[in-house]
């Protein structure tokens, strides 16, 4: 996983008030819980007294208790009591818990994943998606590196065959370019055109004007995407690495066609199960990709229509590099 970077790793919602969660995220086995005023915190899911999981405890008074024997954290990971000691005991500086900043925007919670920081950069969102579109989330697992399926959605010569019942009925075959540009604040920005194969030769990004509409995806590194579909319709995905071969796909569906209440729940959740299906179609390939984690030196033979997992590759090669 590239380090210094804000990561998508859950929504909101999974983490309730007064129970502790435990989950897998980058590898690491992590605790989330709340306060009584909701507030956030996230922690290796490990008492460093004995190992036991933290998320097996429970919530008191604003601190986190250990099932084993009744230690509590705070939301700093500093221990707060050792019953066994008294509580009048001096408090061991060693019996801290490593906690992770964690933040919340748009129903999702992002872990910063790296160094501490004095001022932590904003977080990756995209700003053409304001708080008029309502949505609806579906979760799924794919057991492969959380790179290879970013990759899958940059992908738009597979659509024709992959989903030749679905968004490539019209086997639009010969892709132009792709255009694509990466912008200073890690957003990558492509344009698709294609069309059915009449003797033509793909054209060459170099070959093609200046786009003029909105592009037809972007990516937000480190993990999150969009299908811009229309100005009032996009499909989001975020791609949490759970671990080295697992990743698990957060898949919003963003409308804001419809807006009577009851209607438009029921709209964005038929838009996000259509998103399933195709989604469903991408995976049973992409899983069998060898290597799961893709590189810019992989020994793949690519085409120019790969042009967008090229410079896909290359940015994060740059960010992995710039923090080793």
């Amino acid at each position: 996983m590239i380090r210094n970077q804000w990561y998508i790793i859950l929504e909101s919602k999974e983490v309730p008030s007064g129970k502790p969660v435990g989950v897998l995220r980058m590898g690491e086995a992590l605790v989330l819980w709340r306060d009584r005023q909701g507030k956030l915190s996230c922690m290796r899911n490990l008492c460093p007294h004995r190992g036991v999981a933290l998320s097996a405890g429970k919530i008191l008074d604003d601190h986190l208790q250990c099932p084993f024997h009744g230690f509590e954290f705070d939301r700093c990971g500093q221990v707060r009591l050792v019953p066994a000691n008294g509580r009048a005991a001096a408090l061991p500086k060693a019996l801290q818990v490593h906690t992770y900043p964690v933040r919340e925007a748009h129903g999702l919670i992002y872990l910063w994943w790296g160094e501490p920081q004095p001022d932590y950069p904003l977080l990756p969102w995209f700003e053409s998606i304001g708080e008029d579109f309502a949505y609806a989330t579906l979760h799924d697992t794919w057991p492969t590196h959380y790179s290879r399926v970013i990759e899958n959605q940059l992908d738009a010569v597979h659509v024709p065959f992959i989903h030749r019942t679905t968004i490539g009925r019209s086997q639009r075959m010969v892709i132009h370019g792709p255009l694509s540009t990466l912008e200073s604040d890690d957003l990558l920005n492509i344009w698709v055109y294609s069309e059915e194969d009449i003797g033509q030769v793909a054209k060459k990004p170099s070959e093609l004007p200046p786009p003029s509409r909105h592009p037809s995806l972007q990516f937000h590194f480190p993990n999150l995407w969009q299908n811009w579909i229309a100005d009032d319709l996009r499909v989001v995905l975020a791609f949490a690495p759970i671990d080295e071969e697992n990743t698990r796909l957060y898949l919003r569906f963003y409308q804001k066609i419809v807006q009577v209440p009851v209607l438009r729940s029921i709209f964005c959740n038929l838009g996000n199960l259509a998103n399933l299906m195709i989604e469903r179609q991408d995976r049973w390939v992409v899983i069998t990709q060898r290597p799961k984690r893709s590189d810019l030196r992989g020994g793949e033979i690519l085409i120019p229509g790969d042009g967008p997992i090229i410079l896909y590759r290359k940015r994060r090669a740059e960010l992995i590099q710039a923090v080793n």
